[in-house]
């Protein structure tokens, strides 16, 4: 189905109100989600580490779906790759660096969500080196993500019945919290899923025209604007979790969202459609994602702290792969 006429700077505009519907269908997302599980009795600790978490990933996962389903494969992948690099250098580097102090971080997390990261984006890799991430590929990764969730809910119900401080309390929920009944939250929760479905929709079909009229590949918008756009939820969240001294917590959070980029996202849109790897995507997306966890967990393993020159660190790390982004793609 084609909405858009090829003339760039319609598909540019097109792309620019795209993400912004895509950011607002999000909060309402959020907003009726949280609303209709505390209706219906949900326990906290499944809405703040399940729920809100899988909420606030909603255009990456729908973005990367349809992406998928349309038969733009490197779309797809490269709004999730490009997602968690946003993620640990932009969006944590941005909240680091307006941070009014230094963050301590909890080197709980460090030591099992953290490995877990890199685990799998290791096997995700492992995965596309045959040059598709397939159906039965993408089912694998959804069952690690399914045993990981049952994991952390278990650990964390036990934490919290032993008084311990827990993963839950890394999300408020009465943040999204909206006034009104049941059905006030389901049509919330109705337009929010709306809104991602048609902005997604145009978004693919804009980015698209706008590669074909560059002469580049589809990756690269991808790994860059769709990216950047569909990751403004966390950066915002980072920002403003930092500003208020709740840096660790937010770390806590980059690396959930960073897991579901790769498990649910990347799993969820090869079933949906089996994902050819190109060659820029499996040896240099692949790489610097990785690599972007890695530098990101051992800044916050020295001192177990993330001070300024961190954060400084992290967004020139991303200024570099812009640079070298545009250059492996272009030529």
């Amino acid at each position: 189905m084609h909405l858009l006429p090829s003339t760039p700077w319609v598909n540019i505009v097109a792309l620019l109100i795209s993400l912004v519907v895509l950011t607002k269908s999000a909060d309402l997302l959020v907003d009726g989600a949280v609303g209709v599980a505390k209706k219906l009795n949900v326990p906290k600790i499944i809405i703040g580490i399940v729920l809100v978490g899988f909420a606030t990933t909603a255009p990456e996962f729908t973005v990367s779906v349809i992406s998928a389903v349309r038969g733009f494969p490197e779309i797809a992948l490269g709004n999730a790759i490009g997602s968690v690099i946003v993620d640990d250098t932009l969006a944590l580097g941005l909240g680091i660096i307006v941070a009014p102090k230094a963050i301590k971080v909890d080197s709980r997390v460090l030591r099992t969500t953290g490995l877990f990261l890199v685990a799998i984006d290791v096997i995700a890799f492992l995965l596309a080196l045959n040059g598709v991430i397939s159906r039965f590929d993408g089912m694998i990764l959804v069952a690690l993500l399914v045993g990981y969730l049952i994991v952390v809910v278990t650990v964390e119900k036990k934490r919290k019945a032993a008084g311990a401080t827990t993963l839950d309390d890394a999300v408020e929920i009465d943040e999204y919290i909206k006034p009104g009944p049941l059905q006030r939250q389901l049509l919330l929760f109705a337009i929010g899923v709306l809104g991602l479905i048609l902005a997604s929709d145009i978004l693919v079909e804009s980015a698209v025209n706008i590669a074909h009229f560059l002469a580049v590949p589809e990756g690269i918008i991808a790994l860059t604007v769709i990216a950047i756009g569909t990751s403004i939820p966390e950066i915002a969240t980072s920002i403003t979790a930092f500003k208020k001294g709740h840096g660790d917590l937010s770390l806590g959070n980059i690396i959930g969202a960073d897991i579901l980029n790769v498990l649910w996202i990347i799993g969820a849109s090869a079933i949906a459609n089996p994902i050819t790897v190109s060659d820029e995507m499996l040896y240099f997306a692949f790489p610097v994602m990785i690599g972007v966890v890695v530098l990101m967990l051992v800044l916050a393993r020295v001192n177990f702290r993330l001070d300024r020159w961190k954060g400084f660190l992290l967004l020139s790390v991303y200024v570099a792969y812009l640079v070298v982004s545009i250059t492996v793609f272009f030529t």
